[in-house]
């Protein structure tokens, strides 16, 4: 490790490139990392692997919350509103979760048009 590097277990730093073409459009963006792993256990593509991995449960844990919530798009940010909101669609993804559901969008639509079925997943004597 360098002198001058005063981040304690950093073994090396590194830039990772990512271009994307979305309707014909390219962008790219540079992100930064540091990992406590030295260049003789994490080479550059050992480095790529693992951030791919790291993104790929990032993006499994919060796609339903993201896509089919619409979580990132909701603009309530006041008061106890964000907590409270956060805590319901918590509920709801557990009920699904509890209940096998795959379809977490198809369930919703469903829920949403036959409101009975919901309150038959709450209360299920099998959730307790």
């Amino acid at each position: 490790m360098r002198d001058y590097v005063d981040w304690p277990d950093m073994a090396q730093a590194f830039r990772l490139v990512r271009q994307r073409t979305l309707r014909g459009k390219t962008t790219t963006e540079t992100g930064y990392g540091i990992t406590s792993l030295p260049p003789d256990r994490a080479d550059a593509d050992t480095l790529l692997r693992l951030t791919r991995q790291h993104w790929g449960i990032e993006n499994r844990v919060f796609y339903v919350r993201d896509v089919t919530f619409g979580e990132d798009h909701c603009r309530v940010r006041t008061g106890s509103a964000p907590v409270i909101l956060s805590t319901l669609r918590n509920l709801a993804l557990n009920l699904l979760n509890r209940h096998a559901v795959q379809n977490k969008a198809a369930a919703l639509r469903r829920h949403a048009a036959r409101p009975y079925e919901a309150l038959a997943l709450i209360r299920s004597k099998d959730d307790f």
